[in-house]
């Protein structure tokens, strides 16, 4: 909010340096309520003035293909694991410490999941003449990160989950498609529903941290609320990574 004498963001630091440092609250207060009891108080909208639905459809198109990669990263894994693959057994047996197998597994998965991202921003920039505006990086920034989080999410399932790679496969489209739900992939007012009722829901949901910082990049910029967003997937990827490693140390056979 801003008038033609005063503006309200720094109406506390003007006071403060006028009186080194010493502010007279009550006198502060009163010169609040008249700014905004003043008739020339206008708002000053910060946000995108050329907002998009179809722009929100493509981030969720990218947030998607994101949670989707960790299909790739489950198979991956299961050929790190003894009882659900050939290969898994002959890996269980070499001399290669179990942290190097998942690590190299993970790190392949990733590598296609970039290159598959790299064909989808291709195609919607150059086909679908699909304009990311001017944080076009943050956008990959983004993305990348969150391709970390569908990747741990699969090889969590993989390491512990003791059933076939059919029902892991079936689980995984389970958890990304609730997450999706809750973060509003499905309907943007969904978000806002679950934001306001149920606000832990959407702060633990990685799909949601996605969503939202694509939001927040649209609406607003690079910012606070887009650092965290993505400090936050990344946290909560090295976690699932972290507990996939420990369930995949613990697996002891008597035969294989």
């Amino acid at each position: 909010i801003e008038s033609q004498k005063v503006v309200s963001s720094n109406l506390i630091k003007k006071e403060i340096m006028n009186n080194s440092g010493e502010v007279n609250y009550s006198d502060l207060i009163n010169k609040i309520n008249d700014l905004l009891s003043d008739n020339q108080v206008r708002l000053n909208n910060i946000s995108n003035k050329n907002l998009s639905y179809t722009m929100v459809e493509f981030y969720t198109l990218i947030a998607m293909a994101t949670l989707y990669g960790s299909i790739i990263a489950m198979t991956a894994t299961n050929k790190a694991i003894a009882n659900v693959s050939n290969v898994g057994m002959r890996s269980s047996v070499a001399p290669i410490k179990k942290s190097t197998m998942l690590l190299g597994g993970f790190l392949a998965s990733y590598i296609v999941q970039v290159i598959g991202l790299s064909l989808l921003f291709i195609y919607t920039i150059f086909v679908l003449k699909v304009d990311y505006g001017n944080n076009f990086l943050a956008v990959v920034l983004l993305s990348l990160a969150g391709s970390l989080v569908g990747l741990s999410l699969g090889v969590a399932v993989a390491t512990l989950i003791k059933s076939s790679e059919g029902t892991k496969t079936g689980i995984i489209i389970a958890i990304t498609m609730f997450w999706s739900y809750l973060s509003g992939m499905m309907g943007i007012s969904t978000k806002y529903l679950f934001d306001k009722n149920l606000p832990f829901l959407n702060k633990l949901n990685p799909a949601n941290m996605i969503t939202d910082g694509f939001y927040s990049l649209y609406y607003y910029g690079v910012g606070n609320r887009f650092e965290k967003d993505v400090i936050s997937l990344i946290i909560f990827s090295v976690m699932l990574f972290l507990v996939s490693l420990i369930s995949l140390r613990r697996q002891k056979y008597d035969s294989i």
